[in-house]
């Protein structure tokens, strides 16, 4: 067969890769935020083409980066009227569940985590053990609220009354934007309390809408010569080089450990 410059390629699909802990910035990487999203987002929906895809691996994080990338992806999708298809890998949980539903289809691996509907602080208390090192804290506010929830403080009813009732604003608005793109949801008591479930009983509940690959999937909507264009991968590559080549403070490294667990513990609440 002679080359010919001038024959039709086929459909391009640009594929937005959304991996990692959401709004965990470190300082070998940005980590996952609107904003470090911000150009991929805006150069993939620029492009020609019927659809941008989005492939999410995501065991959750902030819900305000979570729910600013999701209306970024909605508004780029109306403005430019494309459809969105995302794609699961290993986890879409919590937060990355939240992305996810952006999504006009959201297609999953049979093993694939979905779910996490729900919001969760953790952390830990240390009064006993500044006393009996003997340590004197000194805290001066102005404004009784400011030190809420220190743990360095015996925990305080009223304190974890106010976090139940922030939690439980975020939780419902969490609630109110998966009933309005998955109107097809099953009526299962677990749904909202933060419980998870494996790709194919997810797309039983009604929270993604098949099992499959999300090349078949193109595949099968735009032909059998459809392209996939990965979004900033050589970007980020030459980002990674140059960050390990600039010198590092003692405390970067230190925030970049304590982000690195933070991350790993998400991980493994999924088995991951």
């Amino acid at each position: 067969m002679r080359f010919n410059p001038f024959q039709k390629k086929g459909t391009v699909i640009p594929v937005v890769p959304i991996s990692g802990g959401i709004g965990m910035a470190m300082p070998l990487r940005s980590g996952v935020s609107a904003a470090s999203l911000e150009p991929q987002l805006v150069k993939a929906f620029a492009m020609k083409g019927p659809a941008v895809a989005l492939r999410i691996n995501s065991p959750g994080g902030s819900a305000v980066q979570s729910h600013l990338i999701f209306k970024r992806i909605r508004a780029l999708a109306e403005e430019k009227k494309k459809a969105v298809i995302v794609a699961v890998e290993d986890v879409a949980a919590s937060g990355g569940y939240m992305i996810a539903v952006a999504g006009d289809e959201i297609v999953v691996d049979p093993s694939s985590i979905v779910g996490s509907i729900g919001v969760v602080f953790a952390g830990f208390g240390f009064p006993r053990l500044i006393d009996k090192l003997g340590i004197d804290r000194r805290v001066h506010t102005a404004g009784q609220s400011k030190v809420i929830l220190d743990p360095f403080q015996p925990e305080k009813p009223e304190d974890v009354a106010r976090l139940k009732t922030l939690q439980r604003e975020v939780h419902e608005s969490f609630i109110a934007m998966v009933k309005a793109r998955r109107p097809r949801l099953a009526d299962d008591p677990d749904l909202f309390t933060g419980a998870f479930w494996s790709g194919e009983r997810a797309v039983a509940l009604g929270l993604v809408d098949r099992v499959g690959d999300l090349h078949a999937v193109l595949r099968e909507r735009y032909g059998d010569d459809v392209e996939l264009k990965v979004m900033g991968a050589e970007k980020g590559l030459l980002r990674r080089r140059l960050g390990l080549a600039a010198p590092l403070s003692a405390a970067a490294v230190a925030e970049a450990a304590v982000g690195t667990i933070e991350e790993r513990l998400l991980w493994n609440r999924y088995g991951l």
